[in-house]
């Protein structure tokens, strides 16, 4: 009997425990359709906060632009790095939205940008349905998911005012960046490897149209001066994005008089928890630190 009533204290304490943390953190949409390609439907899962700032910040894990081809692969919202990124954004306020988009082998540049940008379109144009304000949306990603929230910063808009889609009409461009451990300049990866993102080699000769489809694909070959906050976070023994990388992107905004911050991660390399790092600063905090900064509308 006495066994028993532990058994049962014991489980009160554990469901208390995850009932706490639910709370803290809020609740999770699943499965949200923000677009459909040829039938298959692109999905956002939803991290609404407890106590919502009233702003909203897309997340694209990292995958070095590829997933598994089998029907049972993992979903890239699902690859645990929600857990380290998007889950305390979501306690700091933020309503985040992490995103699926087209990958590699099946899918090329710029079927993954699209479906970013359309992520962030759809956001904006349900802004009101998700309670945040329209016009300050952040973005954070990891490796090739920064990549690709450096692009939703830096590219001019294209939103098409007579598309059939009230959704494409909106505009795709954020805010406010974090990215970690992002490609900004694909030239500096080594010529002669298949690079994921085209499914092609990066030819030597600059005047070659695979180099120049490589350097219209590198954040850094857009950047100009109405681009918005960035903070870059990086090892610098990434032996995978090396950290030239965020070097030339703190240095091109820093150029164009954009504000930007890098942090530099001592002895890590390349992955969401920075793994080998001597002594890491406080990236998490670091993150947050930035969108409190700089997201919230400026008078």
């Amino acid at each position: 009997m006495t066994q028993r009533i532990l058994v049962v204290a014991l489980a009160v304490v554990l469901i208390g425990s995850l009932a706490d943390r639910a709370g803290a953190e809020g609740r999770v949409e699943r499965n949200v359709v923000f677009g459909m390609y040829s039938g298959l439907a692109l999905l956002m899962d939803v991290y609404h906060p407890e106590n919502p700032n009233g702003y909203g910040i897309v997340f694209i894990s990292g995958s070095g632009w590829t997933r598994e081809l089998g029907l049972d692969a993992t979903p890239l919202k699902e690859s645990g790095q929600e857990d380290i990124y998007a889950v305390p954004l979501a306690a700091a306020g933020y309503t985040v939205f992490g995103i699926n988009h087209r990958a590699s082998p099946r899918f090329r540049h710029p079927a993954h940008l699209e479906d970013a940008q359309r992520a962030v379109r759809f956001v904006r144009h349900h802004a009101s349905e998700f309670g945040i304000d329209p016009d300050r949306i952040g973005a954070m990603g990891g490796s090739s998911g920064g990549h690709l929230a450096g692009l939703l910063g830096v590219l001019d808009d294209k939103e098409a005012a007579d598309d059939a889609s009230p959704v494409n009409r909106e505009s795709a461009k954020v805010q406010v960046v974090v990215a970690r451990a992002a490609p900004t300049d694909l030239t500096l990866a080594a010529p002669g490897r298949v690079h994921p993102l085209f499914g092609f080699r990066r030819s030597a000769r600059k005047d070659s149209v695979e180099h120049r489809r490589f350097v219209a694909a590198s954040p850094v070959t857009h950047v100009t001066a109405d681009d918005p906050p960035v903070l870059l976070i990086h090892g610098d023994a990434d032996d995978v994005v090396s950290y030239e990388n965020a070097e030339v992107m703190q240095a091109a905004l820093e150029e164009a008089g954009v504000p930007v911050e890098l942090l530099r991660v001592p002895g890590a390399g390349h992955g969401p928890t920075f793994p080998g790092a001597v002594n890491p600063p406080d990236y998490i905090g670091a993150m947050i630190a930035w969108f409190d900064r700089y997201l919230p509308a400026r008078q």
